[in-house]
């Protein structure tokens, strides 16, 4: 790996992170928070479509000239985006179980400080909402497997 290898990457994750430093020591406005949160956005799909432009050309960052030819670079279009589908699924699901389990979860405390015997009843619901991302993960294997 090259130096460049390293550093270029670290750069772009410090240049897009930068508006929201502000915002998480909690020193700014609502107004400049909306405005330092859609900057962030629009850096990352920014990035986002760079890194694809640069791919459907055929830019050639860090690979070598003589790497293609050799074999070292294998792969396709459509085994990247496997890749990102099993991505998406496992990222997706432990986003939709995180907001299920933050729902159920204070629910299901409430419910047995005030009565001992719904604590099975109430540990149902939180263990569902992790289960959908155990499917996702599931669901990411098998897609991985099938490239």
């Amino acid at each position: 790996m090259s130096i460049l290898e390293i550093v270029l990457p670290l750069v772009f994750v410090v240049l897009i992170t930068l508006p929201l430093i502000k915002v998480f020591k909690g020193g700014v406005s609502k107004k400049t928070a909306k405005s330092r949160l859609y900057t962030h956005i629009s850096l990352f799909f920014a990035l986002v479509a760079l890194v694809f432009v640069w791919q459907l050309v055929g830019v050639k960052v860090f690979a070598a000239e003589g790497d293609v030819e050799a074999g070292v670079f294998i792969g396709s279009i459509a085994q990247g985006l496997g890749f990102l589908g099993a991505a998406l699924a496992t990222g997706m699901s432990s986003l939709g179980a995180g907001i299920a389990v933050a729902a159920a979860a204070p629910a299901a405390i409430g419910a047995f400080s005030e009565n001992e015997k719904n604590f099975g009843k109430s540990l149902i619901f939180v263990a569902l909402g992790e289960g959908v991302a155990i499917y996702g993960l599931l669901i990411s294997i098998l897609i991985i497997n099938s490239l």
